[in-house]
């Protein structure tokens, strides 16, 4: 058995070609435990990085491997399809290298052979290359992969299920047409089965096959509602495992954001409150697709963003806003409090009333906020404000919000003061109108002509005592005064 000096040692650069060489002969020993363990040996190198990957590649050792795949048994074909593998997951570049040299048609061959390892280690294979790109992908569905990883989906082995529901879902998620594709070999009605499946692993993995397939058109996402996942799925959103949850938020998202119909259609099963109760049933990423489903939902119309204010969505999302620390998941709470904010002077007010505006108007205002965070935290702002006629939660901004938003601050005083009677009176024993006074508008401004209707709800006499430096334009009149003498 040869030994490897240090400078051939695999994990130094200049030792890749050495061992390689060394590896490449033994791939062709008369001894069939040799061969297998030098396929291993090549692959566990190969998985380690892309740079040994590219020497496997380089060392011309792929064609062997290929030829091999298709003569040996099935030890050693596991062993060459895990070298495929590892050497094709690291780029799309060396993955198109093992297509070059005519791996797929036998990786397909594998996908019938009678042991169900070497299915597997096909699969796992083919999915590795197909998840890089839709060329990639395309090429493993012209190989004929599709129809037989839908077959091995129902074979009884749960590892093989897992690999060839994952091999799937990489090919679906990279267009409409290679998500139609997998559609029309039957795979709807057969992941649709497996969503109560007790394996958890798997769970997932039909799960996201479900939302790569749901994501691209309204009538994929249509199909996969046709197969009857609901109410099922929502047993998903109470699952132990933290990456159904997800898994089952992001299926939900996945459908609800094509149209009002298909959000209705949730609504209508109880999604909506389902996924409010996993939101706050988990933290962090595990949330954020939940999050976004119930910002996508309220954004089509005012009835199912009122939806989600009776089924208690608003204080969960001001909750995300305020105990994430992570800004992404921030800004998604934010964005979606923004979406049902935004339709009516009820939608605006249930937001309002749970305290969200003033979290928001910090996150805006905070340097530490991400460009994202603060574009976002400012959008739904704007969203709320421009409907919200509800007073005690605009009076704070009239202190502490910066020009462009108290404009729209100032514009809503202004639309509701003039029609009622006891907000006019509020508005001056809170302070307001003394601050409106204070503003600095440019004269001919839209923020001048919003104080301007502010004013002209007040007699004249009381908008003069509030502005600045009216106390020593009195004190003045005291001083000139002459007092009448008898």
């Amino acid at each position: 058995m040869h030994s490897l000096t240090k400078d051939q040692s695999p994990w130094i650069p200049n030792g890749q070609t050495g061992v390689m060489a060394l590896l490449r002969p033994l791939l062709l020993d008369v001894v069939p435990t040799i061969q297998q363990t030098a396929a291993l040996a090549l692959g566990r190198l190969a998985n380690y990085n892309d740079d040994l990957a590219e020497a496997v590649v380089k060392g011309d050792i792929l064609p062997q491997l290929v030829y091999s795949l298709a003569e040996q048994n099935r030890f050693y074909k596991k062993a060459a399809a895990f070298v495929l593998r590892a050497v094709g997951k690291h780029s799309p570049q060396l993955a198109q290298a093992i297509v070059d040299c005519g791996a797929l048609d036998t990786l397909v061959i594998c996908l019938e052979d009678f042991d169900p390892g070497v299915k597997e280690a096909a699969a796992w294979a083919l999915g590795y290359i197909a998840r890089h790109n839709a060329e990639l992908s395309q090429a493993v569905v012209d190989a004929g992969a599709v129809p037989l990883l839908v077959l091995c989906i129902q074979e009884p082995e749960i590892a093989l299920k897992r690999i060839a529901v994952s091999a799937l879902s990489d090919i679906a998620k990279h267009s409409p047409e290679l998500a139609q594709t997998v559609v029309d070999a039957g795979v709807i009605a057969h992941l649709a089965q497996m969503i109560l499946n007790p394996d958890a692993k798997l769970k997932r993995q039909v799960l996201s096959a479900l939302s790569q397939i749901a994501k691209h058109s309204v009538d994929l996402a249509e199909m996969v509602v046709e197969a009857e996942i609901f109410p099922v799925v929502l047993t998903c959103l109470k699952d132990k495992d933290e990456y159904v949850k997800k898994n089952a938020s992001t299926l939900i998202r996945e459908i609800a954001k094509h149209t009002p119909e298909l959000s209705q259609l949730i609504v209508n099963a109880g999604g909506v409150a389902a996924v409010i109760d996993c939101i706050g049933s988990c933290k962090g990423n595990i949330r954020l697709p939940g999050i976004m489903l119930l910002g996508y939902v309220a954004a089509h119309s005012e009835n199912l963003a009122m939806a989600v204010i009776i089924s208690k969505g608003v204080p969960q999302l001001s909750l995300c806003l305020s105990e994430e620390p992570e800004d992404h998941i921030k800004a998604a709470a934010a964005w979606a409090l923004g979406h049902i904010g935004r339709h009516t002077p009820e939608h605006a007010r249930a937001v309002a009333v749970t305290n969200t505006l003033p979290v928001l108007l910090s996150l805006y205002m905070s340097t530490e906020s991400s460009e994202d965070l603060q574009v976002k935290s400012k959008k739904a702002i704007k969203n709320i404000l421009q409907k919200c006629t509800y007073l005690p939660a605009l009076e704070p901004f009239l202190y502490d919000a910066p020009p462009n938003i108290l404009k729209h601050v100032v514009g809503q005083f202004s639309k509701v003061l003039p029609h009622d009677s006891k907000a006019r009176r509020l508005f001056v024993t809170s302070g307001g109108l003394k601050k409106v006074q204070e503003i600095k508008a440019e004269p001919g401004s839209l923020l001048q002509e919003y104080i301007n209707s502010i004013n002209n709800c007040y007699p004249e006499e009381i908008v003069r005592y509030y502005s600045p430096g009216y106390s020593e334009t009195l004190l003045q009149r005291v001083d000139s005064y002459q007092p009448l003498t008898n």
